[in-house]
């Protein structure tokens, strides 16, 4: 089973050796993995990271986008004033 392009997402960036690879050169690359490397390689386009499969170097990027339950950017954690401080 290899990848399919609607696995990769636009917002993920996959550098292989410190090249940026396109959706099409990690398809021919899947096509020799095995079943748990691609299942790495899945997970790791989730969450981002740098790992290695068969003495490739891949390093994956997110677009980290931290949305709330609304789908709206998320603002933060609020700082509640402690004893010492006054509104």
């Amino acid at each position: 089973m290899t990848l399919k392009k609607q696995s990769i997402r636009s917002g993920v960036n996959v550098s292989i050796n410190g090249k940026i690879a396109t959706k099409e050169e990690l398809i021919t690359l899947s096509e020799s993995w095995s079943e748990n490397q691609e299942n790495i390689f899945r997970k790791m386009l989730q969450q981002g990271g740098s790992f290695k499969i068969k003495d490739l170097h891949f390093i994956i990027s997110t677009g980290d986008r931290i949305l709330n339950s609304r789908g709206e950017k998320d603002g933060g954690v609020k700082q509640i004033p402690g004893i010492d401080e006054r509104f």
